[in-house]
């Protein structure tokens, strides 16, 4: 999970404040997309109107038309990982965050999934990494599809990560995955086999929670 936090809200500035209205800092000059007021992504969202402002200033900076394509959304993932081939695994992250498959990513879409990666319940985030993995969204994760997963990060992480990387490795993550999370043996993994395995895991359940502070 933590793969995917970091991408806009590490690159904004110091905001100030103190503003008599905190409504006129969220306005933008003359883009393609306005996002919706404070008042509503902060009743929709876990952040509050000074948490909003700041994710808002980084995702302008890198997107001032106020929208992005997957073009540019893999240009700015690639900079965390400048050994590593992070282009496929950025195309599924982009449609993970694409819900209404518009073809670009605004600011309501950003700030809704990072509230609930950084501030949403257990529940809440294991179902959203869950339809990450589900590429195709039939409501199961095959083992081609976590094939493709594990394939796209070992890419992106780079070689200097795995100097001895085995090339079966994406395989053998595989099998231990639907020997961990296929409860029934069926080939395929359900949600509800997907959050009972993980909550089965100390490791997993660790890891949720690491970047509850980020912001």
């Amino acid at each position: 999970m933590g793969l995917v936090v970091g991408t806009f809200s590490v690159q904004s500035k110091p905001v100030n404040f103190h503003k008599d209205n905190a409504d006129d800092d969220f306005e933008m000059t003359v883009v393609c997309h306005r996002p919706e007021g404070l008042d509503k992504l902060e009743a929709q969202t876990n952040f509050n109107k000074r948490e909003l402002q700041v994710l808002y200033r980084g995702f302008k900076n890198e997107c001032p038309s106020g929208a992005v394509n997957e073009d540019t959304f893999k240009q700015i993932y690639s900079q965390f990982f400048p050994h590593g081939d992070a282009s496929t695994y950025a195309h599924y992250l982009f449609n993970a965050f694409d819900t209404g498959h518009t073809g670009s990513i605004k600011f309501e879409d950003f700030v809704t999934a990072l509230s609930i990666l950084l501030r949403g319940s257990v529940t809440e985030k294991l179902q959203w990494t869950f339809n990450l993995y589900d590429i195709n969204r039939d409501g199961y994760i095959n083992k081609e599809e976590m094939m493709d997963i594990v394939r796209a990060i070992y890419d992106m992480m780079g070689k200097f990560t795995y100097p001895v990387l085995k090339t079966d490795a994406p395989k053998q993550h595989v099998d231990a995955f639907f020997q961990k999370m296929d409860k029934n043996r069926d080939g395929v993994v359900t949600l509800d086999e997907f959050i009972l395995s993980c909550q089965e895991d100390e490791n997993i359940m660790r890891s949720l929670q690491l970047f509850e502070n980020v912001i």
